[in-house]
C-alpha cells in the first residue's frame, strides 16, 4: 500500500501493521535480489576473475584445526603429514635431454697463445670445459618422388611396373608426416587451419584450409577401425570417468552457431585410453548409446541424463559422484553465506588430506581403501550431521541452500569412493582431459559442421591418449597413418598407443 511519510497515522497498532508489512516487503525483495546478486558475481568471476578456486589456507586452518581436535582419529597430525611428503624437486635450469643430437664445436687457442707467459714454454693440453646451448632448426618440407620402374618384354608381350606402398590417402598429395603435422598442430597445439595455411605459405607451399580440412576428415575415416577398438578397450575399464563441454557448431540454417557437445570417457590404469565423442546436443541419447556395453563404476557430475543408466538393471552401472563438483558449489556460495561455506570447504579439505597421504605413501588399492575407512569415514559422518542441521536453517533457494541440497541428494554416490580403493575422490581426471578442447575452442572457435565435430573427436582421442604414456603424438600418428592401410585387421590392437609404445621399446 502507498504510505505518505507526511501523514503517518498516530495509532500504534496501525503503525506496527505498517512496519510489519514493510519488513515483509524488504525480506521478499532481499530473497529475489540474492540469487541475482550471486549470479552476477559468478558471471563477473567467470569473465574477469581467476579460474582457480583458491581459498585462504589460514582461514581454513581455523576450522580444520578445531575439527582435528574434535576427532583426532580422523586425520593424521599435520607434522606427520608433512613428514610423509617426499622432497620437492629443485628449480632452475634442467639438463638437456640426452636424446637430442649434439653438434660439437671446438674452440682452440692459436699457436702464439699456447706459450706460458712466465717461462715461454709450450702449454700442454689438460682438458676442456664443455657448455651446452640449445638451438632451433626450422621445420622443412620436401617432396618424395616415387619412381616405379617399368619392364617390358622385348617381344611386346608383357609390361610390368614395380608396385609402390599404399598411401595414407589414396591418390592424395600429402605424406604421413605432413598429415600428422597438421593433425597434431590443430588438435594438440590448437593451431587453426588458417594459421597453418600461413605457416606453410612461408615455406613456399600453398595449402588451403579447405584442403587440409578434407585431409583431416579422411584421416579420421582412415583410423576409424582403430578408434572403435580403442573405445571398446576403454569401455572394459572397471572405473570410467566422464564429463562434457559445449562447443560451437556452424549451422547453415541458422544465423549464428549453435552448441554441440564433446564428451570425454577416461579409462582406468588397465585401459589407459581417453576417448571423445561428439553429439549435436546434450541429450541423454549420446552417452546412453556410447555406454551401451559398459559395466562398472562410472564417475561423473550429477547430470540428470545419466540417471537412466544407473537405474537400469541391465546396464549394471554404479554411480560415483565427484567431491570437486560438490566443493565448487560451496566455493561459489561464499559470497552469500561465508560461515557455512567455509566450514564445508574445511571439511572437504580434510577429505583431500587423506587422499594426499595415500598418494604420498604410494598405497595400493586395498591399503587406500583401509585408510579411507579409518580416516575419511569419520569426517564424512560429521559432514552429514552438519549438513542435516544446517539444511533446516538455510533458505532452500539460496546458494548455500542449493549447495547443501545438492550434497545430500547425491550423498550415497559421494560416499562410494570409500568402498573401493580403485575409485577416485573426484572426477578431475575427466575434467583435465577436456582442457585441450577448452583451449582449442578459444583458437579455432567452432566446428564447421557436425561431421567436423566427429572428426575432431576421433583425432583428439589419439592425441590425448598419447599424452598419458608420454608418447610423441606426431611420431605415433605418422607411423599409424603410414601403416594402418596395409596392417592386418586381426592384429589391429598392435597399433593402440600403449601397445605401440611397448613394441618400440
Amino acid at each position: 500500500m502507498a504510505i505518505d511519510p507526511q501523514q503517518l497515522p498516530e495509532d500504534p497498532a496501525t503503525l506496527r501493521q505498517i512496519v510489519a508489512g514493510l519488513l515483509q516487503e524488504v525480506d521478499a525483495k532481499e530473497r529475489r535480489l540474492q540469487p541475482l546478486q550471486h549470479l552476477l558475481e559468478q558471471l563477473l568471476r567467470h569473465r574477469y576473475g581467476p579460474r582457480r578456486e583458491r581459498v585462504d589456507e589460514n582461514q581454513l586452518f581455523l576450522f580444520a584445526a578445531g575439527m582435528r581436535s574434535a576427532s583426532p582419529q580422523a586425520v593424521p597430525a599435520q607434522q606427520e603429514s608433512k613428514a610423509a611428503q617426499p622432497p620437492r624437486p629443485g628449480h632452475g635450469r634442467q639438463r638437456l635431454p640426452q636424446t637430442l643430437e649434439r653438434r660439437r664445436v671446438i674452440y682452440d687457442l692459436g699457436e702464439s697463445e699456447r706459450q706460458c707467459p712466465q717461462c715461454q714454454g709450450e702449454l700442454q693440453h689438460s682438458g676442456e670445459e664443455i657448455s651446452e646451448r640449445l638451438e632451433y632448426l626450422p621445420a622443412s618440407l620436401y617432396v618424395i618422388q616415387e619412381a616405379c620402374q617399368k619392364y617390358a618384354c622385348s617381344q611386346g608381350c608383357t609390361v610390368v611396373t614395380a608396385p609402390k606402398p599404399m598411401a595414407p590417402l589414396e591418390k592424395g598429395l600429402p605424406g604421413a608426416g605432413l598429415l600428422a603435422q597438421v593433425a597434431v598442430s590443430k588438435y594438440a597445439d590448437h593451431l587453426p587451419l588458417y594459421r597453418q595455411e600461413g605457416m606453410f605459405q612461408r615455406h613456399g607451399v600453398t595449402l588451403s584450409r579447405q584442403t587440409m580440412c578434407g585431409w583431416m576428415a579422411q584421416c579420421a575415416q582412415l583410423v576409424s577401425p582403430l578408434f572403435d577398438l580403442m573405445k571398446e578397450q576403454a569401455l572394459r575399464s572397471k572405473v570410467l570417468q566422464t564429463d562434457d563441454t559445449p562447443v560451437g557448431v556452424l549451422d547453415p540454417q541458422r544465423a549464428r552457431a549453435r552448441l554441440g557437445r564433446i564428451w570425454t570417457y577416461v579409462g582406468d590404469a588397465e585401459h589407459p585410453y581417453t576417448v571423445y565423442d561428439y553429439t549435436p546436443t546434450r541429450s541423454r541419447d549420446g552417452p546412453r548409446a556410447f555406454l551401451q556395453e559398459f559395466r562398472g563404476y562410472r564417475q561423473a557430475d550429477a547430470y540428470s541424463g545419466y540417471d537412466e543408466l544407473y537405474q537400469d538393471p541391465e546396464h549394471d552401472v554404479t554411480e560415483v559422484a565427484c567431491w570437486a563438483h560438490t566443493r565448487r558449489k560451496f566455493y561459489e556460495a561464499q559470497s552469500s553465506d561465508l560461515m557455512r561455506a567455509t566450514v564445508m570447504l574445511a571439511y572437504i579439505r580434510l577429505l583431500y588430506d587423506v587422499e594426499r597421504e595415500a598418494h604420498d605413501r604410494n598405497l595400493d588399492s586395498g591399503q587406500r581403501r583401509a585408510l579411507r575407512q579409518a580416516k575419511a569415514q569419520p569426517i564424512l559422518g560429521d559432514i552429514r550431521k552438519y549438513l542435516e542441521r544446517e539444511q533446516l536453517q538455510a533458505l532452500p533457494k539460496s546458494p548455500i541452500g542449493q549447495a547443501v541440497a545438492y550434497t545430500l541428494s547425491n550423498w550415497e554416490a559421494l560416499l562410494r569412493y570409500c568402498q573401493d580403493g580403485d575409485l577416485e575422490i573426484d572426477n578431475n581426471g575427466a575434467e583435465r582431459s577436456l582442457r585441450p578442447v577448452a583451449a582449442g575452442r578459444k583458437n579455432w572457435l567452432f566446428f564447421g559442421s557436425d561431421h567436423g565435430g566427429r572428426t575432431a573427436a576421433v583425432l583428439t582421442s589419439f592425441v590425448t591418449t598419447c599424452k598419458r604414456p608420454d608418447i610423441d603424438p606426431w611420431a605415433y600418428l605418422r607411423d599409424i597413418f603410414d601403416r594402418i592401410s596395409a596392417h592386418p585387421q586381426d592384429r589391429l590392437a598392435e597399433l593402440l598407443p600403449d601397445r605401440w609404445l611397448g613394441a618400440r621399446q
